[in-house]
């Protein structure tokens, strides 16, 4: 079928709907009150600049959200797959920081059908990590234990447990004693 033949939209639709197992009229409707209940606790979380309050409406969205957590105003996590995502005990997340559970070349069907197909996967922040503000941590990823994410870092690849990276792509600058 050529990429003429059929809308994005729909592609999309059928790939989210496949993975939750809906189907039909009843499946849509369902998947709409999935993402119009995800939206409104993200959206209440994103802007409340009180963190428990954040933590609060993020784990009700269903991301796995250990004790003694920061997360600032301004954090996004991703608002398809939120269950994905998994934040151990005394997690600091910054302003402006980015959690995606996927990726997805959403509106080119060329790009998606030829190498690039929508990845799920999920991401791991474990005990102790520090993300300073505006990071972006991409599908897959597992941030180690008492690790630091440097502010703007761009995050593709795992962090050990101990260290500080940062960057675009985020590189190791230091191990951390303990």
């Amino acid at each position: 079928m050529s990429d003429t033949d059929e809308d994005a939209f729909s592609v999309n639709e059928k790939e989210i709907m496949d993975y939750y197992e809906y189907n039909g009229i009843l499946g849509k409707l369902r998947l709409q009150c999935k993402f119009l209940k995800t939206w409104i606790l993200h959206s209440l979380a994103y802007h409340v600049p009180n963190y428990n309050y954040a933590v609060k409406w993020q784990r009700a969205r269903g991301v796995k959200i250990g004790k003694d957590c920061h997360l600032s105003p301004y954090v996004l996590i991703d608002l398809v797959y939120p269950h994905l995502v998994t934040i151990g005990d005394n997690v600091t997340v910054g302003s402006h920081t980015m959690i995606f559970a996927h990726a997805n070349p959403t509106a080119n069907l060329f790009l998606k059908r030829n190498g690039y197909p929508r990845k799920i996967e999920p991401v791991n922040i474990k005990t102790g990590a520090v993300l300073f503000p505006g990071c972006i941590v991409t599908a897959g990823v597992t941030i180690g234990e008492n690790s630091m994410i440097g502010a703007g870092s761009v995050v593709f690849e795992d962090v050990p447990d101990y260290c500080v990276v940062v960057g675009n792509p985020a590189r190791i600058v230091k191990k951390i004693d303990h």
